[in-house]
C-alpha cells in the first residue's frame, strides 16, 4: 500500500512540470501502462488530476482548492510561537515577531526577556517602520516598485543620531537586507536598544513574517547581540520549514 502511495504522489510533481500522457507518466515511474492508468484514474476521482481532451493529464482544479485553502488556515504565530520561547530560552533576550498588514508592520507575539528591564513593544502595535529589523525584512521583500512607492510615502522621524534620514537612505537599508537576508536596528529607534532580525518564508520562498532578537546595551553590547545571529537565522529557519511544510534543511 505504501508504495502505491508513494507511486501515486510521484505523479503530482511530474504533471507540476506541465501535461504528461500515460506513457509519459508509465515511464517516469517505471511501471507498466495499466498501473499508471489505474493511478492515474484514482488521482482523478480525487479531482487531483484532469485529463484532458488531448489524452494528457495535468494537475486539477481540487489541488489547488486544497493548497489555497490550506494556506489560508496557517497561522503563523502558533507556528512559531513555541521556536520564539525556546529562543528565548536560549539567549535570554526580548524575541518579536511581526507581519506586514495593511501598510504597516505590527507585532503578533513577544516574549519578554528574563531580565527586569523590559521593552514598550506590545502585540497588536505597530512598528517603527523605517527603523525596526522586522520592518526592514518585510518591506525588502517586495518587489522594486513597491518598495519605491512605500518609501516615497513614509515620513523619517529622527529617534535618534542613528534612524534612518530619508527614502534614499531607506531604499539602500532594504535593498542591503535582501541580499544578505537579515536585518538590525543598532539604536535607530532607542539609543540603548539593539535588536538582530531574519525573516520566516512559506512555501513559495516569500516573506511572510519576521522576527527578532531585542536587548538594551546595559545588558548586552551590539556587538555582543550580533553574534547571536547564526542562532536567530536558524530559528527562522527552522519556522519556515514547518510553515511551509518542508522537511528539508535550508542550504547554507
Amino acid at each position: 500500500m505504501s508504495q502505491t502511495v508513494d507511486r501515486a504522489l510521484s505523479i503530482l510533481p511530474l504533471l507540476a512540470q506541465g501535461p504528461a500522457d500515460l506513457g509519459q507518466v508509465a515511464e517516469r515511474l517505471g511501471v507498466h501502462k495499466s498501473t499508471a492508468l489505474r493511478l492515474l484514474r484514482t488521482l482523478h476521482e480525487h479531482g487531483l488530476v484532469y485529463r484532458q481532451q488531448d489524452q494528457r493529464y495535468r494537475l486539477g482544479a481540487r489541488l489547488f482548492a486544497l493548497a489555497q485553502e490550506a494556506v489560508e488556515n496557517l497561522d503563523v504565530r502558533e507556528i512559531a510561537h513555541p521556536h520564539l520561547v525556546e529562543l528565548n530560552e536560549n539567549c535570554g533576550h526580548t524575541v518579536h515577531l511581526a507581519v506586514y498588514e495593511e501598510n504597516e508592520v505590527l507585532y503578533i507575539d513577544k516574549v519578554e526577556s528574563r531580565y527586569p528591564v523590559r521593552m514598550y513593544s506590545r502585540i497588536g502595535k505597530p512598528v517603527a517602520i523605517t527603523v525596526a529589523a522586522v520592518a526592514k525584512l518585510l518591506l525588502a521583500d517586495l518587489s522594486e516598485a513597491e518598495r519605491r512607492s512605500i518609501a516615497d510615502k513614509l515620513d523619517y522621524p529622527m529617534y535618534t543620531s542613528r534612524s534612518t534620514p530619508g527614502a534614499a537612505a531607506f531604499l539602500k537599508e532594504l535593498a542591503t537586507v535582501r541580499e544578505q537576508g537579515w536585518a538590525t536596528d543598532l539604536g535607530g529607534h532607542e539609543e540603548s536598544i539593539n535588536c538582530v532580525g531574519a525573516p520566516i518564508r512559506g512555501a513559495d520562498g516569500r516573506v511572510v513574517a519576521a522576527m527578532s532578537v531585542s536587548a538594551p546595551n546595559v545588558v548586552v553590547t551590539a556587538e555582543e547581540l550580533l553574534t547571536l545571529l547564526p542562532l536567530v537565522r536558524r530559528t527562522a529557519d527552522t519556522i519556515s520549514r514547518e510553515y511551509s511544510g518542508s522537511n528539508r534543511p535550508k542550504k547554507a
